[in-house]
């Protein structure tokens, strides 16, 4: 009897210590990424689709070869400045999220709301469509060689793109991770192939383009941050270590290293990869361009031209599957903090992965894909983004006076966040001022438009707005078998 009873004891101590096991699993990230992963991190995320769509748009706003490798090093350094200002930021306020909770310490919830709104409806999914359209187009171009393909035909290529991404994404986490770890690798090989070829024939004496580098310029105010709006979409994702900083093993010592190696190794493979394609192509020619590296392969690689597009269309369609992997984790801090409809942050019970919120951001990517193309996007998406960036860092400054206590393991000179913060404005009104276009006006509209769904779910909790929401939650619960993280199985 007392054997018994003992043996029921240790049983009973077992299952409480698997259960507290499983609650620290689920509640506490592990510390697992050390430096050489934040530099892979940094640079895997970086280089996507903007190396291989930007240099048109980049040199169509210069109109010369020098202006444009000048932007380009200056979004390098304009984006490992912007890091660093975040390094600050994500060692005195050590939480996941990325701008979430920096905007929330500095400015309180409604900034951070909005920041969190407009990354869901905004951000996030114009960079997905932005990526699947750029990937369509490199697809498409073999097949339409000295003309531009059918917009139908992009337009619907890149559709299916989302659908095969979301649909991998949302079956299986392993799933994803697999095909993330093939196509980075792909990416890395097309990026090799285009300096070292570029530099075989800048050494054989192809220096003709560099010559009068400067002559044609015509630079304006608004073409300048226009160009830079381009240049620093190819830098996007400059930040991405701000999103794990839970997970960063001695984030105080690896954090800026990661980033002043990671981005700067990413600043020289965007200026040798242009110079690679003007060592081949007169500006007149790369503009004409339907797809750059396709037609720089066609020169360089022939009759082995067709492995640019081939890895291209690799590199972009694992940027894109990049971008929908880290879906969940925006979503999540904002629903735990009850600023975002709960659902979205919800997991899927059979197949544990973010399902609502990656299904979410692909249809509002499709619905993004339909009116749009890869230019104004571009432009709406860096519009959005440069004014939260700007914003963010600008709370750096003020929490140098109004949160003196923090603790401040990394901290930069404060001239460089204002600066950071003068060229961020310089970025989001420059071109309303010079150059009007509907997209900005759009834009705000929508970034306003969550004010009104703050004050109604968030800050006052209208009974009747509460109605509204909670069937609608539990209706899809219920269809997508979900539930909240807390309470998904392991």
């Amino acid at each position: 009897m007392e054997e018994t009873s003992l043996r029921n004891r240790r049983e009973d101590e077992r299952s409480i210590q698997s259960i507290q096991s499983k609650e620290h699993k689920t509640t506490s990230l592990q510390k697992e990424v050390g430096l050489l992963s934040g530099i892979c991190i940094i640079v895997g995320t970086i280089i996507g689709s903007g190396i291989f769509i930007s240099p048109k748009s980049v040199l169509s706003n210069t109109n010369a070869v020098g202006p444009c490798l000048i932007i380009w090093a200056a979004c390098g350094v304009l984006a490992t400045l912007g890091a660093l200002c975040f390094a600050e930021l994500g060692t005195m306020i050590t939480k996941s999220g990325g701008e979430y909770p920096y905007l929330m310490e500095a400015f309180g919830p409604i900034p951070a709301y909005l920041f969190s709104w407009t990354s869901l409806f905004v951000i996030k999914p114009t960079s997905f469509a932005i990526i699947c359209l750029s990937f369509s187009e490199y697809v498409c171009a073999p097949f339409y060689s000295g003309c531009k393909p059918p917009e139908v035909v992009v337009k619907c290529l890149a559709a299916a793109a989302i659908l095969l991404i979301t649909t991998v994404n949302s079956l299986s986490v392993r799933l994803g991770s697999y095909v993330q770890n093939v196509f980075t690798a792909a990416k890395l090989v097309i990026v090799a192939v285009i300096i070292i070829s570029g530099l075989v024939l800048l050494a054989q004496g192809n220096t003709r383009n560099f010559e009068n580098s400067f002559e044609g310029a015509q630079l304006s105010v608004g073409a300048i941050s226009l160009a830079f709006y381009n240049g620093l979409w190819a830098y996007d994702g400059w930040n991405q270590l701000n999103y794990i900083t839970e997970e960063l093993r001695n984030p105080f010592r690896n954090l800026p290293l990661a980033i002043i190696i990671g981005i700067p190794l990413v600043t020289g493979c965007y200026i040798l990869m242009n110079v690679s394609y003007f060592t081949v192509m007169t500006p007149t020619e790369l503009l004409q361009s339907q797809a750059v590296a396709v037609t720089f392969g066609d020169r360089v690689l022939y009759p082995a031209s067709w492995v640019v597009p081939l890895f291209v269309g690799f590199s972009t369609i694992g940027a894109a599957n990049g971008t929908c992997f880290t879906a969940g984790r925006l979503v999540y801090v904002a629903g735990r903090e009850g600023h975002m409809l709960k659902v979205l942050s919800y997991i899927s019970v059979k197949r544990l992965t973010p399902a609502p919120a990656i299904i979410f951001y692909g249809i509002i990517a499709t619905i993004y894909i339909i009116p749009g193309d890869i230019n104004s996007l571009v432009n709406y998406f860096s519009f959005a983004a440069w004014l939260f960036y700007g914003l963010t860092i600008l709370g750096l400054v003020v929490m140098r006076f109004t949160k003196k206590d923090l603790e401040r393991p990394i901290k930069v000179p404060i001239v460089i966040p204002i600066l950071v913060t003068i060229v961020s404005a310089f970025l989001v009104v420059a071109p309303i001022i010079s150059e009007p276009a509907l997209e900005y006006l759009y834009c705000v509209l929508f970034i306003l438009s969550g004010l009104i769904f703050y004050f109604l779910f968030v800050h006052y909790k209208f009974g009747w707005a509460q109605r509204i929401s909670k069937p609608v939650t539990m209706q899809l619960q219920m269809l997508m078998e979900v539930v909240p993280p807390e309470e998904a199985p392991e």
